[in-house]
This record gives C-alpha cells, structure tokens and sequence, in this order.
C-alpha cells in the first residue's frame, strides 16, 4: 500500500483499502494536495529572472530535438503535472502572418536519458522544509539535439503522440511589418483531472514560431513517487 491507503474492514472480515491519513483518519484534502505535504510535490522555473529562453533550439520554429524544457520520467516512477505555465515575449513582425506558438506535450512511451546540450535543472520541493531534488531528469534550453528511447527501440526524437496544451498567435497588419508587434502569448495548463504519467516518457515544452522570439519563461509543478503510490490496486 502507499502511505495514504489505511485498511478497512468490511463483513466476511474482507479487507479493503480506503483513503486516510497514516493514522487512520479519513483523508479529507485534495489527493494532490495530501502529497504536496507529504512532499512529493516538485517545482522548476524555466528562464533566469529577467532573461528568458529563446525557443525553437534555433529560436525560431518549434524543433522536436530542442525543446525549451524536459522532464524525464524512469521506469517505475510516475508523476502528476497539475500546473505548467508559459510566457513567450515575441519580436517586432517580419511580414503578414508570422506566428508563434507555446506546445507542452508528451513522449509517452520514450524517455530522455540525458543526450542533447542543456541547462540541468534541479527541482524544488513544494514543501519548503525539504530539501530539492528529483527522482526526474529535468533539462531546460536545449541549443543540440535531445532524443528519446523506448524499451528494446533505438533512440529517436521525441514522439509526441500526447498534446496537453497549445497556443497559437498570428500577426495581420495594415502598413509596414516592423511596426507591428505582438503581444506577450501565455499558456496555462491547470488540468481538473491530472495525467498519471507512468515512466519510461518524457514531459516536454516547447516555443518558437516563424519570427524569432525574445524570449519565454515556464513554471512546471507536479507530484512524484513510486508507482505504487499513485495506484494502490
């Protein structure tokens, strides 16, 4: 069992599982929440204070291999991301119909194992009194390529057949392209029913567009621990 499950039991003197508190009282709090305490809650910033992350490796489209942040998840290990957010400083346009763009996104079967140039990142615990750290390889600012590897499969790039969030921005103009700018593009995922991401995968984020940015920022939070602790069944 993991430590929220207490044993309770029923007629026939079968037992069964119920949520509570290691003392046996009933869990009352949100099951996120009640890990948070338990401190298996993580936090990252992606970007440096006032300097952001120029996105799509080359600092213009989106690169699969480059992404702006990465959150590897080992076999054995599960992690819920229940808040992840972005915002992206875009450039002066260049003509009609540039875009940029904020992707965050899941390789679910493929893991990142720590191949690629890039800023390692070293979590925080949302419970302040314990230390930081991860049982996740985190990397952020990918300037060479990153690749994935699925069980038994050579390495490849990033297969992102999970989408959890995206935004879109396009540029129109009346006049002379350089005088048109646009505004911050932010994207929040705050999911009602958080993803259970089961390692080996990989959580990735990336943005970028068809003009070069200025610059992004990121702020990821989620909860970790051993699969069992999330499934007790």
């Amino acid at each position: 069992m993991s430590f929220y499950n207490q044993m309770l039991r029923v007629l026939g003197g079968n037992p069964v599982e119920r949520i509570g508190t290691p003392g046996g009282a009933a869990l009352v709090a949100h099951e996120i929440e009640h890990m948070i305490a338990r401190g298996m809650g993580r936090h990252v910033t992606v970007g440096a204070f006032s300097t952001g992350i120029v996105g799509g490796g080359a600092g213009t489209i989106l690169d699969q291999n480059q992404p702006e942040f990465a959150v590897a998840v080992p076999e054995g290990i599960c992690i819920r991301p229940f808040r992840i957010s972005a915002q992206v400083e875009s450039a002066l346009l260049a003509a009609d119909n540039e875009e940029n763009e904020i992707l965050f996104a899941v390789d679910s079967k493929g893991m990142w194992t720590g191949d690629g140039t890039f800023t390692s990142e070293n979590p925080s615990n949302l419970r302040t009194t314990l230390g930081i750290g991860s049982m996740c390889r985190v990397g952020s600012a990918f300037t060479a390529d990153m690749t994935t590897t699925q069980p038994g499969i050579a390495a490849a790039e990033p297969v992102l057949d999970m989408e959890l969030a995206r935004a879109v921005e396009k540029g129109d103009f009346q006049g002379t392209p350089a005088t048109v700018w646009m505004q911050k593009l932010d994207l929040l995922y705050e999911p009602k029913h958080s993803p259970y991401l089961v390692g080996p995968c990989t959580l990735l984020g990336y943005w970028g567009g068809t003009v070069a940015n200025i610059g992004g920022f990121a702020q990821l939070s989620w909860v970790e621990g051993r699969v069992e602790d999330f499934f007790y069944r």
